[in-house]
């Protein structure tokens, strides 16, 4: 019994990042499933709700415009040039590249399946396309979600690595917030953004080790 047990906690950390990956996809279809039936959820209600109650005034409307940007593809792209010319891997700066094109085409492709027109009574800033899920908030968790994998990877400095792996973390969640404050988005939206740009992560920086830096990890 202690043997099977062992066998199993063993299984379950050496694999850990799989189960990751399998219970966000299983939330994200029971959005989406939410999201064929044309239903707005609880939670697009409570979250609006709350940033509505404690986030939203005149100081903080303009800080929200400002840091949507950051997952804009404008800036994404600025990011992304900066980073080519300043990283010496060319590897590397090809990899940030093919993931932000990847993550974007995989939120139009989604976007344009689900077609879920974005909500209409607190917009704040205009915004076109389709709601579900958050493009924005997908390909934030993915782009800098990666930077923040790489940083932990290369960056030597512990106080330097720690310093931007929480930077860019609430960078991400900050994205996806300002979002629903703009009123762009549902909160199901950005959660859902979440969920796929969590998995797709994982699998792009393992892809990233195995196939691209030639790294053999199991």
């Amino acid at each position: 019994m202690n043997l099977s047990l062992g066998k199993i906690k063993e299984f379950v950390v050496k694999n850990y990042k799989w189960f990751i990956v399998f219970i966000c996809l299983i939330l994200f279809l029971d959005s989406a499933q939410n999201v064929f039936k044309n239903e707005i959820m609880k939670r697009d209600v409570i979250g609006y709700n709350l940033i509505s109650k404690y986030l939203i005034s005149d100081f903080a409307t303009p800080i929200a415009k400002f840091i949507t940007n950051f997952g804009g593809a404008i800036a994404l792209m600025l990011i992304t040039s900066i980073i080519a010319i300043i990283v010496k891997d060319k590897k590397i700066g090809l990899a940030i590249f093919i993931n932000l094109i990847t993550s974007a085409v995989i939120n139009i492709l989604l976007k344009n399946i689900l077609q879920r027109p974005r909500p209409t009574e607190y917009r704040i800033i205009d915004e076109r396309g389709y709601s579900f899920p958050s493009g924005h908030s997908m390909v934030s968790m993915a782009f800098y979600g990666f930077l923040i994998y790489l940083i932990y990877k290369y960056v030597k400095n512990k106080y330097i690595k720690n310093a931007l792996i929480v930077i860019l973390s609430v960078l991400i969640v900050s994205i996806g917030i300002s979002r629903i404050y703009l009123g762009v988005h549902y909160t199901s939206d950005v959660l859902a953004g979440f969920l796929v740009g969590i998995p797709y992560l994982i699998i792009f920086a393992t892809a990233f080790d195995k196939i691209i830096m030639n790294e053999d990890k199991t």
